[in-house]
């Protein structure tokens, strides 16, 4: 498959929605694979759909999350949040969540393009400033420093691995100025 063939997606509550199943597939097979994005295995398909039902779609209906997903030849093979719901003093401030891209199509461009239309978003909705956080020494880290994120220091032992629970990972926490 090409990267030429991928088109990204801002999703209005509705369609995702209707997305959800293959959502949930996507977030499924992240956790299987060892992305490290918040769940720990034993991680079943219906606790990927019970995340998307609960805690991404409300966000989505009320217009505080963007959702993006990605399809390569009509495949989802990614998806990005950029969540907006910030404290009445931080409205300059947007922060990223749950970049994800299938394993089996990673290395193609597909979570690069994905930022990109965070980034671009995020800068529309007049929002000067993006937040995220990463597992240390992950793919991603060098990702998000590679489109202009800074690295603002790490928190060792703050998350357990995904596939092995007695093995905890320090995340770094980054930053983008637009």
């Amino acid at each position: 498959m090409s990267s030429a063939n991928l088109e990204l997606t801002l999703l209005p509550a509705d369609a995702a929605a209707a997305c959800l199943p293959e959502l949930a597939n996507l977030l499924h097979a992240c956790v299987q694979g060892g992305a490290s994005v918040s769940f720990v295995l034993p991680y079943s398909l219906a606790d990927a759909a019970a995340f998307w039902r609960a805690k991404v779609l409300p966000g989505v209906e009320s217009g505080a999350l963007k959702l993006w997903v990605a399809r390569l030849d009509g495949r989802l093979a990614g998806s990005v949040q950029l969540d907006t719901d910030t404290p009445p003093n931080q409205p300059h401030r947007a922060e990223v969540r749950k970049l994800l891209v299938h394993p089996d199509l990673r290395r193609r461009g597909i979570a690069r393009r994905l930022m990109v239309e965070v980034d671009g978003m995020a800068a529309r909705l007049g929002r000067s400033l993006i937040t995220l956080d990463t597992r240390t020494g992950d793919s991603a880290e060098p990702l998000y420093a590679s489109l202009g994120y800074q690295t603002v220091g790490v928190i060792p032992g703050f998350a357990r691995d995904p596939i092995d629970a007695a093995k905890v990972d320090g995340t770094t926490i980054m930053y983008k100025q637009l």
